[in-house]
C-alpha cells in the first residue's frame, strides 16, 4: 500500500485531493496536514511514499519543506500545489527536487497520472538502491589483515575526490574489486563505471572501443558510434590491464586526462568528457617505460595514487574469512546451506602457495564444497584441493 501525504492548509482544496486519491486507489492510503510545519514533523516520524506539498502556506511555505524533507528523506518523490502566482516558484521547486507540480484547481486526470508516475518513480529509486546494495555486496573486500586494512584506509580517503589511481598487482589478487570500491564509495555512484579490459580488444580497435568513431571513419563503421569515455560521462572509466594500450591509444587517453576532451575515430570534432579515470596492471611499468612501451608522461598522469594489491601469500591471514566468504556466497548461488571447514582443513589451505591468488582459492574453495563431504577435512583437502 502506498502512503501518500497531503500538506494544504485551505481545506476544501485539501478535502478534494484527499477523496479524489482515496477513491482512485484502494491501495492508496491517503494522510493529511493542515500546514508545513505539521507536514514536515509528519515526514519525521512515519515514512510515506509520496508528498504532495502546497507552496504558499502559514507557519512554514512549501518551498521550505521541500527543502527540509530532502535533506532527511531525499527518496521521497515531491509534487509540489501552485496557485496562478506561484508558477515561476513552482518550476523553481523541479531544480531544488521536486517531481512535479500541478496548479489550483487541481485538473482530475493530470493530477492522477502525475501521482502514479511519482510512485513509479519512487518504485525505481528503491529497486536501484537495492539493486546497489546488492551491487557493493558482490564487490566487498574481505580482510582484516595489516595489508588490507591499509588499502581499505587508501580507498576511505581517494574515493571522495577525483583523483586518478593506478592499481598494481600480480593477476586474480582482486584490483578490479578495489575499482569498485572507490568507485562506490565515489561522488561519481549514482553514474556509471565503465570497464574496458584493454589485453582483451585488438590495438587496431582499442581506440574506437574508447573514443568511438564516426561513419565510414574504416570499413566497418557503418554508424557513428560512441566510445567508453562519452559512455562514462560524469562517471568512473576502469582501464584495466593499461599495460597492454597501443602507444597510439595512450596517446589519445593522455589528451582525454589533460584536457577532458576526446574525439571519435575520423572526426575532427571535440567532444567534452568529465570522467574519472582509475588504472590497473599487472606489469611494471616503470620497466615498460624504459623498454619503450608505455608513455613516461601517461604513467605519472594516472598514477597520481598508487594501490598495490598484495598477492595471497602475502595476506594468508585473511584465508579463513575470504574460506567463509566463499562458501557463504558459493551456498547462496547453489541454493544450499554453506558448509563448513575444520580447522585442519583451513591450517592446510593457509599453508598452500597460492600461485593464482583469491581467484584460485575460491576455484578450489568451490571444488571442495561440491566434492567433500558434509564438513569439508584435512583429507577432502590433500585428495581434491590438486596442490
Amino acid at each position: 500500500m502506498s502512503r501518500i501525504l497531503v500538506i494544504e492548509d485551505e481545506s476544501a482544496i485539501r478535502r478534494v485531493l484527499v477523496k479524489i486519491l482515496s477513491e482512485e486507489n484502494e491501495n492508496y492510503k491517503v494522510e493529511e496536514a493542515e500546514d508545513g510545519l505539521m507536514g514536515l514533523e509528519a515526514i519525521k516520524k512515519e515514512d510515506f511514499d509520496l508528498v504532495l506539498c502546497d507552496i504558499k502556506m502559514p507557519k512554514m511555505d512549501g518551498v521550505e519543506v521541500l527543502v527540509a524533507a530532502r535533506k532527511i528523506k531525499p527518496e521521497i518523490p515531491f509534487i509540489m500545489i501552485s496557485g496562478h502566482g506561484d508558477l515561476d516558484t513552482a518550476v523553481n521547486t523541479m531544480r531544488l527536487g521536486a517531481f512535479d507540480y500541478i496548479s489550483k484547481p487541481p485538473d482530475l486526470n493530470r493530477l492522477l497520472t502525475t501521482v502514479r508516475n511519482a510512485l513509479d518513480r519512487k518504485d525505481l529509486v528503491v529497486e536501484n538502491k537495492i539493486l546497489k546494495k546488492k551491487v557493493s555486496k558482490n564487490y566487498e573486500m574481505i580482510g582484516d589483515s595489516k595489508e588490507i586494512s591499509v588499502i581499505k584506509e587508501m580507498i576511505e580517503k581517494v574515493a571522495p575526490t577525483d583523483a586518478r589511481v593506478l592499481i598494481t598487482g600480480s593477476n586474480g589478487t582482486g584490483k578490479e574489486l578495489v575499482a569498485h570500491w572507490i568507485h562506490e564509495k565515489s561522488e561519481r555512484n549514482a553514474n556509471p563505471l565503465i570497464e574496458v579490459n584493454c589485453a582483451a580488444i585488438p590495438s587496431e580497435l582499442i581506440e574506437s572501443e574508447l573514443f568511438g568513431h564516426v561513419k565510414g571513419a574504416f570499413t566497418s563503421a557503418v554508424k557513428d558510434r560512441a566510445g567508453k569515455f562519452e559512455a562514462a560521462n560524469n562517471g568512473t572509466i576502469f582501464l584495466d590491464e593499461i599495460g597492454d594500450m597501443s602507444l597510439s591509444a595512450q596517446a589519445k587517453v593522455l589528451r582525454a586526462l589533460q584536457e577532458n576532451k576526446i574525439s571519435r575515430v575520423g572526426s575532427d570534432k571535440d567532444i567534452k568528457v568529465d570522467v574519472r579515470v582509475v588504472a590497473a596492471t599487472n606489469k611494471d611499468l616503470k620497466k615498460e617505460i624504459e623498454g619503450g612501451r608505455f608513455r613516461e608522461d601517461l604513467y605519472h598522469r594516472l598514477a597520481v595514487i598508487l594501490i598495490k594489491v598484495p598477492a595471497l601469500n602475502d595476506r594468508r591471514d585473511d584465508i579463513p574469512l575470504l574460506i567463509k566468504h566463499f562458501s557463504e556466497k558459493i551456498a547462496a548461488e547453489q541454493g544450499t546451506a554453506p558448509k563448513k571447514f575444520s580447522a585442519k582443513a583451513i591450517d592446510l589451505l593457509k599453508g598452500y602457495d597460492w600461485t593464482g591468488n583469491i581467484r584460485e582459492l575460491r576455484n578450489v574453495v568451490e571444488r571442495l564444497i561440491i566434492l567433500g563431504g558434509n564438513e569439508v577435512t584435512d583429507e577432502d583437502v590433500k585428495s581434491f584441493a590438486s596442490k
